[in-house]
């Protein structure tokens, strides 16, 4: 009898993401869940908030008592050590103290923000005073935040610089220089919201530019595309990747998502996580 076989293997590294759900599994938790387990990783859910949504966009939210959101992160914490924090939707200023306050707890742990303001389709998901309270009490604790051209705007346009009637806050190098100086270490600005021919990441630290990064603009709208790119940063940091490197891989792991997306619904495409298990794509085994 070969005794090697019952012996239990060494675990994959822990994720622990706080976010919504989302009924379509496009976006919120289940894309975190989706990408993290494709990449290796054991991912661990806190819920913050319900949502009703589709592909087509957000009807309604309902956030998660704070102390329900607490109670979840306590309770396996206490249990499972976690490698990376992956921090989504939360839900409400309460929910964002509440959690600020525990991974304060875990300066150790890299902690991955992916300001997610609105939806795909314009919906709101953060209000103002939600906004200030990541400024104030999560950003200074971030190891990475990911936000797109139009996140960075909202997030470093706030009162000290001039929120009292600039339609503007500055240039995208004014508007990272502020969120570095808020305390976070590295900033990922996506350029899926830029006029460009191509997409263009940038990756900041407090010192400048560390890489950027150009991929194909793939031809439709996608649902969950930030949460992916996010949680697949946050993966490749778990299993050992310097940053820049897990920048770099989590891109292409997203890239290769959104190019094997598909149209679900009657609204965006949802990008396809497990695409490394599908045999009728290109470049899987079959032409």
């Amino acid at each position: 009898m070969n005794t090697s076989a019952s012996r239990p293997l060494p675990a994959p590294p822990a994720v622990l993401v706080f976010s919504a759900s989302d009924p379509s599994s496009g976006a919120g938790m289940q894309a975190d869940l989706l990408t993290l387990a494709s990449m290796g990783c054991h991912p661990l859910s806190v819920l913050t908030a319900l949502t009703v949504q589709d592909t087509t966009g957000v009807d309604d939210v309902m956030a998660l008592d704070a102390e329900w959101v607490a109670d979840q992160a306590r309770c396996i914490l206490e249990d499972v050590p976690v490698a990376v924090f992956k921090l989504g939707v939360l839900g409400s200023v309460e929910s964002i103290a509440a959690i600020a306050e525990i991974v304060s707890d875990y300066p150790e742990v890299p902690l991955i923000l992916d300001p997610v303001l609105s939806s795909g389709r314009g919906d709101e998901l953060a209000s103002e005073d939600m906004i200030a309270a990541l400024r104030e009490l999560i950003i200074p604790q971030t190891t990475l935040i990911t936000p797109n051209t139009l996140e960075l705007l909202r997030l470093a346009h706030d009162e000290e610089h001039g929120e009292d009637g600039d339609d503007e806050p500055g240039s995208i190098d004014d508007c990272v220089a502020r969120l570095l100086e808020m305390g976070c270490e590295y900033v990922l600005v996506t350029g899926t919201h830029h006029p460009t021919p191509q997409v263009i990441n940038t990756l900041y630290h407090r010192e400048g530019k560390v890489r950027e990064d150009s991929w194909e603009r793939l031809i439709g709208s996608y649902h969950g595309s930030g949460c992916t790119l996010a949680s697949a940063i946050a993966a490749g940091i778990a299993q050992g990747l310097e940053l820049p490197d897990a920048v770099r891989e989590g891109q292409e792991y997203t890239w290769q998502a959104l190019r094997a997306g598909y149209r679900l619904g009657m609204g965006q495409f949802i990008p396809d996580r497990m695409f490394w298990a599908r045999d009728d794509l290109p470049g899987n085994g079959t032409e």
